[in-house]
């Protein structure tokens, strides 16, 4: 077995089993749900938005949250920045959508840094 091949292994055996770290979400993402996926969501926090003299939005706040699950479990595509991403719990309750804030891919591995705006 490869080093990669077990990094795989090591990821989907550990950091995603869904007794330990993981949760079990359905995703829609470009108009496609995916059901079921495990994945693991962190950090989630408000903060006060950066704003100007001009903007009235007061009460409004940024919701940030990391997204973690595996490549294979989203279709194969890692979301692209700006895009909307919608979380459901596994009942099909929608949690929240999100913007894809920043996305990266590595050892099939996706990684979403999400933003939504919350009062």
């Amino acid at each position: 077995m490869t080093f990669k091949e077990m990094v795989s292994q090591d990821n989907a055996d550990v950091f995603m089993n869904s007794d330990e770290f993981a949760e079990v979400h359905d995703i829609e993402y470009d108009g496609v749900t995916y059901e079921h996926v495990t994945c693991v969501i962190t950090q989630l926090k408000e903060q006060d938005r950066t704003t100007t003299t001009r903007d009235h939005g007061q009460g409004i706040y940024l919701v940030t949250a990391v997204f973690h699950c595996r490549l294979q479990d989203i279709g194969g595509k890692t979301p692209e920045k700006g895009r909307k991403f919608r979380i459901y719990d596994p009942d099909d309750r929608f949690l929240r959508e999100y913007y894809v804030a920043q996305s990266a891919c590595d050892m099939d591995m996706i990684r979403l840094e999400l933003e939504a705006i919350d009062e």
